[in-house]
């Protein structure tokens, strides 16, 4: 099974595939970060096989080909920082939908476009980074990397760090997975132009300026429902900017009062219908909250 649904929607789909014993193409990372322990459980208990097909898990799938788990020092997830990702914090009280949009390497979707100017994309990588790969969150670092060329690296305990290079075309994660474990030729790639290249940049992460990187760590870590919490109040939200019925740093706000708010009333031992119904109650409150139908 290919699943590249948008949104929390994905989960279910995944879980069935997996009882009918389909390996797993991944595109749709709210499967892990809402229900990832229930994942883990199922693909064992099944004997499946679930291959990202993201690009910066691929890049990170692939690099650890070169060393043993044992070996890693750390993930290290590339950020291109967004439409908005040379705005300050006071610049983003007015910023528009059409500002939001505006992304500078990629063509995506509205929502995941959203997603990458708050940087929430980014931090549903990190969980879902977490579940693929077996890793602790304290292995696990973005850094910001504006040209979108090295799509993620690993550092192993010698301190060579592996990178996974190319042009910004999802064509090729999702050929590698198809694929596996074969590298194919796909029709009119033009193949990667090093010579093109004029600089790589990094910069480390800010978490004062990208504050919703840094809460999906902190709910990741705690777990439970709250990465539950975080994606589903996410996806109302981002839906809701773009109806222009909320500001852009309402998003971030908005998210932080429901993990804030479901933080006292967390579950740990969830089951799918749980998940489900827990979902479902976080929407209807932000939806009564802005009467929105």
């Amino acid at each position: 099974l290919v699943n590249a649904l948008m949104g929390m929607v994905g989960f279910l789909p995944t879980v069935e595939a997996i009882k009918t014993h389909k390996d797993i193409l991944l595109a749709n990372k709210e499967t892990l970060v809402v229900g990832g322990e229930i994942i883990k459980k199922l693909l064992k208990e099944y004997k499946v096989k679930l291959l990202p097909i993201d690009s910066e898990h691929s890049a990170i799938f692939q690099c650890l080909k070169a060393g043993k788990k044992k070996e890693v020092k750390r993930l290290i997830i590339t950020a291109s920082g967004g439409a908005l990702r040379d705005k300050t914090r006071s610049e983003l009280e007015n910023v528009t939908l059409e500002d939001a949009l505006k992304h500078p390497n990629w063509q995506m979707g509205d929502k995941i476009t959203i997603d990458s100017s708050t940087m929430v994309n980014k931090g549903l990588e990190v969980i879902e980074a977490h579940y693929l790969f077996d890793m602790p969150y304290d292995k696990i670092e973005t850094i910001l990397h504006k040209e979108s060329i090295v799509h993620s690296m690993v550092e192993f305990n010698d301190g060579v760090v592996m990178a996974q290079m190319g042009n910004a075309d999802m064509r090729i994660p999702l050929s590698y997975a198809l694929n596996y474990p074969n590298h194919k030729e796909i029709n009119n790639n033009l193949g990667f132009n090093l010579e093109g290249l004029s600089q790589l940049t990094f910069k480390k992460m800010d978490f004062e300026r990208f504050p919703m990187l840094s809460l999906a760590y902190y709910v990741g870590k705690i777990g439970g429902i709250l990465p539950l919490v975080y994606n589903s109040t996410n996806e109302v939200c981002v839906n809701l900017f773009i109806k222009k019925k909320i500001k852009y740093l309402d998003i971030e706000k908005i998210i932080y009062d429901m993990v804030k708010y479901y933080e006292n009333k967390n579950i740990f031992d969830v089951s799918i219908d749980d998940i489900i119904s827990i979902d479902k109650e976080i929407r209807k409150k932000i939806m009564e909250k802005f009467e929105v139908d």
